[in-house]
């Protein structure tokens, strides 16, 4: 019985395997007369899905990193924008009227002295989580700070005289009273800040940002020779031992970096909650920024070389700017001119008041965010409701020697520059703060050479031109 039962066993084993062997024989039979099976398009579909999953997986991947970008857009970007403020505009633009595209090639230089100099910010507020001010009061005593700040104010309150300026200058360019574009412009800046969100506020002046950019169709209109702007301006001969264009190259270069763009960065990025995640995207916003406003500045000298250059005007303000376009260029181009100063004036004036008020607060430790109700922080609110209404009745004032009064105060940046810089450097240089993401000495040595040009190209900006 045993015995034929384990025969009728062996017999299924046998019986198994034949069938097994035959269906594979029948089917390397199969494969090998028909290219075009259904196991040979079961397998490529399978190879067609791994490819496409592998495709997918790497487009969901860089839509993230976009879309995490975008999230992480607007510390670096809006400061970078509103250093093409009033004076910067004029300044651009009497560089095209005087030497046409010459000074091209000098805003393209600065893209990466910009970069180097601010994205040390960034990283400081994505590691720390703490504001400028904050951290010298913390590593280096509540003196120093207060020093810091103190001076700061100086050169804030002497930035806002100059962007309200060009405020009124942008509305008088087609006779509207400064009166009405200067309220107008502080009643936008007070609502701003009393909204109780960073985000709300951050989205507001990415508005003002982004419209800047209208001087880039403006240039456009102008008609620019390209051959000069190629020949003439990138690649062409440069008259720097002329002592006017090394006057203007001090004055462009000078005013690249201002003490209130490192106060304000930082601590957007704190207000921001960026943290060490987004360190690399933040050093992207900073670039994009630099470049954004290098792009700025070379559209108002290409405008101006285009347009005052050709006809031998040389503008004394942002006004004369605004109305010579107008016969030159056209009604468009004029207010084209007039919408991009009012706008980076704007957004320049809010960038440095929010940079004081958050330094003060840093400095002093009373509540400074954004994010907070006006009963939260009302030293904080009221600091920056106090510097926009008094530059604002500053320049309405009749009879004010501005002009003198701003060039006065605006020396000061040549000195307190140097001392924001040092600490800027020592903070970054210090592994205990950042630690992993501390700069080399070798990085920390070329931001200080560059900062110590900067800071002797702004002294020179504010003396005599005739002492070269």
């Amino acid at each position: 019985m045993n015995k034929h039962r384990s025969e009728k066993n062996n017999y299924k084993k046998s019986n198994k395997l034949f069938k097994s062997e035959n269906s594979e024989n029948f089917k390397k039979k199969y494969i090998s007369s028909n290219d075009e099976s259904e196991m040979q398009i079961q397998k490529r579909n399978r190879n067609r899905y791994g490819k496409d999953k592998k495709y997918r997986d790497k487009f969901k991947r860089i839509a993230y990193k976009w879309l995490h970008f975008f999230k992480v857009l607007g510390p670096g970007f809006i400061v970078m924008v509103a250093d093409m403020d009033a004076g910067s505009v004029t300044t651009a633009a009497v560089s095209g009227a005087q030497w046409g595209y010459k000074l091209v090639l000098m805003q393209v230089i600065l893209i990466p002295f910009l970069y180097l100099i601010q994205s040390m910010t960034s990283r400081l507020g994505c590691v720390t989580r703490k504001g400028h001010g904050e951290l010298i009061r913390e590593y280096y005593g509540s003196k120093w700070a207060a020093f810091s700040t103190a001076l700061l104010f100086l050169t804030v309150f002497a930035a806002l005289l100059t962007e309200f300026s060009g405020i009124a200058a942008s509305g008088e360019i087609f006779n509207i009273p400064k009166i009405y574009s200067i309220g107008f412009s502080v009643l936008i800046l007070l609502i701003v800040v009393f909204r109780g969100s960073y985000k709300k506020a951050e989205n507001i002046a990415l508005i003002f940002a982004l419209s800047g950019f209208v001087f880039i169709p403006a240039a456009i209109f102008a008609h620019p020779d390209l051959h000069k702007l190629v020949f003439s301006g990138l690649i062409g001969s440069q008259p720097i031992f002329n002592k006017n264009y090394a006057f203007l190259i001090a004055a462009n270069a000078g005013a690249v970096i201002m003490p209130w763009m490192i106060y304000y960065q930082q601590s957007a990025t704190v207000d921001k909650n960026l943290c060490k995640n987004d360190v690399k995207l933040a050093a992207a916003d900073t670039l994009v920024g630099s470049i954004a406003t290098q792009l700025l500045m070379i559209a108002v000298i290409v405008m101006t070389a285009a347009t005052l250059y050709t006809h031998h005007i040389i503008p004394s303000s942002a006004k004369a700017i605004g109305q010579s376009l107008i016969p030159l260029a056209g009604k468009y181009a004029g207010l084209l001119f007039a919408i991009g100063l009012y706008s980076s004036s704007v957004l320049a004036a809010f960038v440095v008041s929010m940079a004081f008020a958050w330094a003060a607060g840093e400095t002093w430790g009373f509540k400074h965010s954004l994010n907070n109700k006006f009963k939260e922080s009302k030293m904080f609110h009221f600091l920056y409701m106090a510097l926009i209404i008094m530059a604002a009745v500053i320049v309405l004032a009749p009879n004010i020697p501005l002009v003198t009064l701003m060039v006065d105060v605006e020396a000061f940046n040549g000195f307190v520059l140097p001392i924001v810089l040092v600490f800027l450097i020592l903070l970054a240089g210090n592994k205990k703060i950042l630690g992993e993401h501390t700069y080399s000495k070798a990085k920390l040595a070329i931001v200080a050479s560059i900062g110590l040009i900067m800071v002797v190209l702004g002294i020179i900006t504010v003396l005599p031109q005739n002492w070269l």
